[in-house]
């Protein structure tokens, strides 16, 4: 018997071609498994460097200020940051085939911008997303958070021109939020 043929389909006509019954579905959620693995295991690794073996927390009255106040800067920065999205999609939809037409460097700051745009834009949906369980400290909030942090550290590594801005403020990022998880528990 081949060890490569899964069981029941040795020999058998059923299944001719080796496709698998299921479908594209099974792949999608191999890939969302394969992801969710992924962020895990770096909340786990990242949960061992940034709490348990960090030289020292953030004492508990400045974690309590950043959970109260938190909400309220995500919503006054997304106010702010609307507008600027809004205006930078136009001027890069307006400047980028002039950028591309430039050759070189035109071409890195049309992708960079696009790139930039897309992340900023992810972010803030997920951010805005993030607001009520915010106010209510729940666990799926701080993990908007969390992937918010992935997108923006993602993005800083596609567009090349920020990899190391892109990586201190993650791992600045990630001490924070990573020390106020113990907030946000229901």
């Amino acid at each position: 018997m081949d060890s490569n043929v899964p069981q029941g389909e040795a020999g058998g006509a059923s299944n001719q071609g080796g496709q698998n019954q299921s479908g594209a579905g099974s792949s999608t959620n191999n890939m969302k498994s394969d992801i969710g693995g992924l962020v895990g295991q770096l909340e786990a690794m990242l949960d061992e460097y940034m709490v348990t073996k960090a030289p020292f927390a953030l004492p508990l009255g400045l974690k309590e200020f950043i959970a109260k106040a938190s909400p309220y800067l995500i919503i006054l920065f997304a106010i702010m940051a609307l507008p600027l999205i809004l205006g930078a999609i136009g001027l890069t939809t307006m400047l980028t085939p002039f950028a591309m037409m430039g050759g070189g460097w035109g071409f890195g700051w049309g992708f960079g911008a696009i790139i930039s745009l897309v992340v900023a834009a992810i972010s803030l949906v997920l951010e805005l997303m993030a607001v009520p369980g915010l106010f209510k400290r729940t666990k799926g909030s701080w993990r908007l958070l969390f992937y918010v942090s992935i997108v923006s550290l993602i993005g800083s590594i596609l567009s090349v021109s920020g990899i190391i801005g892109g990586i201190i403020g993650a791992v600045i990022g990630w001490y924070v939020l990573f020390q106020m998880k113990d907030m946000y528990t229901n």
